[in-house]
């Protein structure tokens, strides 16, 4: 009788680990399928783009500025200077570009929405945080691709327009 009994239960051992152990790599496949996800980036080359495209708008407009591109994490791609532009151009037009990527909004929302008495000013401690126009997001297809930064123009709607330039320049290759 003992016999039976043992038997008995290895059955619903057996069943109950079959069970579990399908459970178990069912839902390893969908972990291992949500443990990574591919991501867009702009090459060099039309980051490239885009800064050239920036600055000689600036230059059109009668601007010295210096134009940042980077990547979505906020890693400068490209930086360009001409020659005339301030020397706190090269670290605002990075920041600019890496504020904008880092919050995923322009810099001049980011100026509003920082003021002091609202609830994100502390935001503005951040030593890499240029609330100030200049900064733009570069998206495509729902996607964030990088951000783009000017600075040195007079006043964060100049910075703008010329970055709004070099956003334009890529559009049709980054589009997907």
């Amino acid at each position: 009788m003992k016999l039976k009994l043992v038997s008995r239960w290895s059955h619903k051992a057996v069943s109950l680990l079959a069970v579990t152990l399908t459970v178990v790599v069912g839902s390893s496949n969908v972990a291992a399928q949500d443990a990574t996800f591919p991501v867009k980036s702009l090459t060099p080359e039309v980051a490239l783009t885009a800064a050239k495209a920036a600055l000689e708008q600036c230059r059109k407009d009668g601007f010295q500025v210096a134009v940042a591109v980077v990547d979505r994490a906020g890693h400068v791609q490209v930086l360009l200077r001409d020659r005339f532009a301030g020397a706190h151009t090269l670290d605002l037009a990075p920041n600019k570009a890496w504020t904008a990527a880092s919050f995923r909004i322009p810099t001049a929302t980011l100026a509003i929405e920082t003021q002091a008495g609202k609830p994100m000013s502390a935001i503005r401690g951040h030593p890499k945080v240029a609330a100030l126009g200049g900064g733009l997001v570069i998206e495509a297809g729902g996607s964030v691709l990088g951000a783009i930064g000017v600075s040195g123009a007079p006043g964060g709607e100049a910075d703008d327009a010329c970055a709004k330039a070099g956003i334009k320049a890529i559009a049709d290759a980054i589009e997907f």
